[in-house]
């Protein structure tokens, strides 16, 4: 019998692997016990870490030009970081948090709470991004309970967001083909329109116009649900992997922010992939001036050195728990972890002491520019965006009409592998219109990047986008 789960535009692990022997692949994929992701495809073995590289068995070195899924922000050999890892590990790996308070947990907590927006001031701390954004969803009903209005239990989102893969951060979300499967056990999130202008502005629209539009959409939506029953809103401060890097129009979360105070929901912001410097400041919500309730943040929170994610919470969240039952219903056997919070303090203070947000800021217009001369009339080019060092070009089968290329074309599978071929790790993705089609592939590249290696990416990036688009010049 035929399965039912459907091969999935976004599944960009197809034949992941540089080409080969076919025997060798075979031999790897029926002697490993490991349940992979993609079972089917024989992968590189990782076997060391150089700064913006990944090595691999065979010796070849891959530029890092993703940080695996937005995570490596330090590369992977931060000699500091490694240090306090060790350091840690011979003092106290973990002590449970429902005996005891743990000193690099108690200082991780401070740390950020320092530099937060003001008004977050308290951290719960969970293992990843996805437990994170869990972990803020169930913060968000507890709240509404504690103050009296259990009534309130519908999420809001936008469609083709993405918040996590567990089973609420998915209801959350709005990504269509990894919801698909699962949907009988998912709630029902109320969804509203993503702010995508590139798509979606229309030609006599401002972005200022085109932000109040959505803005007004989303205030319709409430009223329509009934406002009473609207628990809280989730958005990605600046759309990850789903969409590729798209930044909202100016003054568009402000709308948000006045409308979500209007009616008594909770604003969060999912920062897991745009937070801890991404894109330019060390929180992104802070180039929008707005300030949500519930934060979070994972990826380089830990910069991939320990698991770790959290989430701030606003004062009047905090006051709400501890005034009412005093205990937040919630917990994992791994939060506040000692080890992999003496890691994530590590690489905050490195962040910090090395000044590699301000790099971010440096770097970031330059790869941008890097992009624009190579890929800007490139006729199966349609858009560069993003802020930051989080960045992606969209791919079109016709530039002026925005036509994206059919899923049957699995571009951005084929982007991947021929990136793999050519030394260079990107993240690309499909479905990002609609679940079905619609390509993109984004760079995140690591924070200590330095010049040189933004034009070995753009260089190899081309080399990557000519094999998988041969004809391009004969259109140019």
């Amino acid at each position: 019998m035929r399965s039912s789960v459907q091969r999935s535009p976004h599944d960009t692990g197809a034949n992941p692997a540089p080409a080969g022997d076919s025997q060798q692949n075979h031999a790897e994929l029926t002697a490993s016990h490991v349940f992979h992701r993609f079972p089917r495809n024989a992968m590189p073995v990782a076997v060391a870490g150089d700064g913006v590289y990944v090595i691999d068995r065979q010796g070849k070195r891959y530029l890092d030009a993703s940080s695996g899924a937005a995570v490596s922000c330090l590369g992977h050999s931060h000699p500091a970081v490694i240090r306090a890892i060790q350091r840690q590990a011979e003092q106290l790996a973990f002590a449970h948090t429902s005996f005891f308070t743990n000193e690099p947990l108690e200082e991780l907590a401070a740390l950020l709470s320092a530099s937060a927006p003001p008004g977050l001031d308290r951290v719960y701390f969970v293992s990843g991004g996805s437990e994170a954004v869990e972990a803020a969803l169930k913060l968000a009903r507890q709240y509404q309970v504690e103050r009296g209005e259990p009534q309130r239990t519908r999420v809001m989102s936008r469609r083709q967001s993405y918040h996590g893969n567990t089973l609420g951060a998915l209801a959350a979300g709005g990504n269509r083909w990894r919801r698909a499967p699962f949907e009988p056990l998912l709630t029902q999130a109320l969804d509203v329109a993503p702010c995508y202008a590139y798509r979606d502005r229309r030609p006599d629209e401002s972005e200022e116009a085109y932000g109040e539009r959505l803005a007004c959409e989303f205030e319709q939506a409430i009223v329509a649900a009934g406002p009473e029953t609207v628990m809280c809103f989730i958005a990605e401060t600046v759309c990850g992997a789903t969409l590729g890097a798209v930044p909202a129009v100016p003054g568009y979360f402000r709308r948000i922010r006045d409308i979500c105070d209007r009616y008594g929901i909770l604003l969060i912001l999912d920062e897991v992939m745009c937070g801890m410097g991404r894109t330019g400041t060390l929180y992104a919500c802070e180039q929008e001036g707005v300030i949500p309730d519930l934060l979070v943040i994972a990826k380089g929170l830990g910069a991939g050195y320990q698991p770790i994610g959290a989430v701030h919470a606003a004062r009047h969240v905090f006051d709400a728990i501890v005034g009412g039952s005093g205990f937040f219903q919630h917990g994992h056997t791994y939060s506040g972890h000692a080890l992999a919070c003496a890691a994530a303090v590590a690489v905050q203070k490195a962040l910090r002491d090395e000044h590699l947000i301000d790099n971010v800021q440096r770097r970031g217009p330059q790869l941008m520019q890097r992009l624009r001369e190579r890929f800007g009339m490139h006729p199966y080019v349609g858009d560069i965006r993003g802020r930051g060092l989080l960045l992606a070009l969209e791919f079109v089968a016709e530039r002026d009409a925005r036509t994206p290329f059919p899923a049957e074309a699995r571009t951005a599978q084929r982007i991947k592998a021929s990136a793999l071929e050519h030394g260079l790790m990107c993240y690309p993705a499909g479905g990002v219109i609609d679940g079905k089609v619609g390509d993109h592939a984004m760079l995140a590249p690591p924070f200590i990047i330095e010049e040189k290696h933004l034009d070995e990416m753009v260089d190899k990036l081309a080399e990557t986008i000519d094999a998988v688009f041969p004809d391009a010049a004969r259109r140019r």
